[in-house]
């Protein structure tokens, strides 16, 4: 029988009947099963930083999900007041696991927050789009329904060269759009691998690193049959941890 990696899944903090509780929306979990071919594990973000080495040895990889939270702004070195939803125990866990799984040469995947996640985590900053009204938004309307919020869409740039374009191979995509804190300061380490609308960076890399580190902007989770770059994000995800992935191209090697 052909191994099945497991891919750690990190938890948010929600309120569930009255009490705090740990959960991971359903689409992330069946994505990474039904097109990774994977089997995914939970892992909660209440617990001691210090856990996350010992976690990360028993996975062959890990994925940071998209969340409603946002990132405390300290977190990357600025004074700005947080904006509500926030959720320290992620912000400080995942952190721990993202620098824990490339210490330990297993990949590490973001989705969203995830991708702000990464940055943060290895040096770079993030802004709140909400206050730059002159900008092109790159969320619904807030009273949107769930599914106009992830009809919502625009079209991005794809880097030639990068890992995003060789596996999606295109050198032009069209995402959903579902947030409002973006990349400021791109992390040392990572490198662009497409830009939307006033050049938001929708997507990046690593440099340097023994397993693969990618992760997007959008949501590839959300109803992803019918679009091939979504469906290869989770085919990528699961070779990487099969340990079958793409390493960096050279271009991107000589950034």
């Amino acid at each position: 029988m052909q191994h099945r990696p497991l891919i750690g899944v990190i938890a948010c903090e929600r309120q569930v009947e009255g009490e705090t509780a740990q959960a991971v929306k359903h689409r992330y979990l069946e994505a990474v099963e039904r097109f990774a071919d994977a089997v995914p594990v939970i892992i909660p973000s209440n617990q001691p930083e210090a856990n996350a080495a010992e976690i990360v040895t028993r996975l062959d990889a890990i994925l940071l999900t998209g969340s409603g939270s946002n990132i405390e702004p300290r977190r990357y070195g600025s004074a700005t007041p947080p904006q509500a939803p926030i959720d320290r125990g992620r912000d400080g866990f995942g952190a721990a696991l993202i620098h824990a799984a490339i210490a330990a040469g297993k990949p590490v995947f973001g989705i969203c927050r995830g991708l702000q996640e990464i940055n943060v985590a290895l040096g770079g900053s993030l802004r709140d789009m909400r206050s730059e009204t002159e900008r092109v938004p790159h969320h619904a309307p807030s009273e949107a329904s769930l599914d106009d919020t992830f009809a919502f869409s625009h079209p991005i740039d794809v880097a030639s060269g990068s890992i995003l374009q060789r596996f999606a191979l295109s050198e032009a995509l069209t995402v959903n759009s579902v947030h409002y804190q973006a990349i400021d300061r791109l992390a040392d380490g990572l490198v662009t691998n497409a830009t939307g609308p006033d050049g938001v960076i929708e997507a990046v890399s690593a440099l340097n690193t023994a397993a693969p580190v990618f992760a997007v902007q959008w949501h590839p989770e959300w109803r992803p049959e019918g679009r091939p770059h979504d469906l290869a994000f989770w085919n990528y995800l699961g070779e990487a941890a099969r340990a079958d992935y793409l390493p960096a191209a050279q271009l991107e090697k000589n950034a």
